[in-house]
């Protein structure tokens, strides 16, 4: 039960990259007694920031920015080692030539945005300029309408996007975890879940044990979440299957040495503090 008088609240993702994890308490398989808010990353991070969430999946960035509220919930992240396929930049010229162009960035994921720069500053040495698209992140009929040389998207709408079948709009696309596989050799966490140090632990204990059963359930049950993701967003059943068969929500060795150098990249551009990883006691 949760804490008497508190009423426990936590953040979902509401793209299909969640639905592994959310999937099987959505079913009532798994009971999670709590309150599920849903949101893209940058608001979750926003609501856990200002202590309106007691524990969620947040950008890998927003853990750094501020380690000291949070603790890590242990085995549990979105991860890929290679192609991510939903962290997309699509772009008109090689990545090579966009110093000095105007590149929209999707502002509902930090972390996404932050190995974005960092791709162009190491890998491409490129400096381009850096602007927030408009477009909603699954408005794709509007991309052609703001000026812009290449763009980030993540999400649902990458997914939609690299369905398509012309790539007169966008003849460079740019896999974000495929890049920094290519760059490192080390898998990327693109979200965590954690929660608040100051949440209940009893409370924040029991919300990771549904999120390990439900998330069990989830990888077990890849196709029924296919189909549901087909049905949300019109992308081709057989492309989300092998979507979220391409992700991993572990939070093993590997992953989170793939975390920690993305965070020691982070310290050394001064973007974060140098901090360390807490995790809640494992359920």
């Amino acid at each position: 039960m949760a804490t008497a008088g508190h009423v426990v609240r936590v953040g979902r993702i509401p793209y299909v990259n969640c639905y592994p994890v959310y999937g099987a308490i959505d079913r009532g398989i798994v009971p999670l007694e709590a309150t599920v808010v849903d949101g893209v990353p940058t608001a979750l991070n926003r609501m856990m920031a200002a202590g309106n969430l007691d524990v969620s999946v947040v950008s890998a960035v927003e853990y750094a920015r501020d380690a000291e509220r949070y603790l890590l919930l242990p085995d549990l992240a979105i991860s890929c080692d290679g192609p991510v396929q939903s962290v997309m930049l699509f772009a008109k010229r090689p990545a090579e030539d966009l110093g000095g162009r105007r590149v929209l960035v999707s502002r509902s994921s930090m972390t996404s945005a932050a190995l974005l720069e960092m791709l162009f500053r190491q890998v491409w040495r490129s400096r381009p300029t850096f602007v927030a698209g408009n477009a909603e992140v699954s408005d794709v009929a509007r991309f052609a309408d703001e000026e812009h040389d290449a763009r980030l998207v993540i999400g649902d709408a990458a997914l939609l996007l690299r369905g398509r079948d012309d790539d007169e709009l966008y003849p460079f696309a740019y896999d974000l975890g495929l890049e920094w596989k290519r760059w490192t050799g080390l898998p990327f966490v693109f979200a965590v879940w954690v929660a608040q140090r100051s949440a209940a632990a009893v409370d924040a204990v029991r919300v990771h044990e549904g999120l390990l059963a439900s998330r069990d359930w989830g990888v077990g049950h890849l196709e029924p979440l296919a189909e549901q993701a087909a049905a949300a967003t019109g992308v081709p059943q057989a492309t989300c299957l092998a979507y979220l068969s391409g992700l991993d929500y572990g939070l093993s060795y590997g992953h989170l040495a793939g975390l920690t150098e993305f965070y020691r990249r982070l310290v050394v551009a001064g973007q974060v503090p140098d901090g360390t990883l807490a995790f809640l006691p494992a359920a």
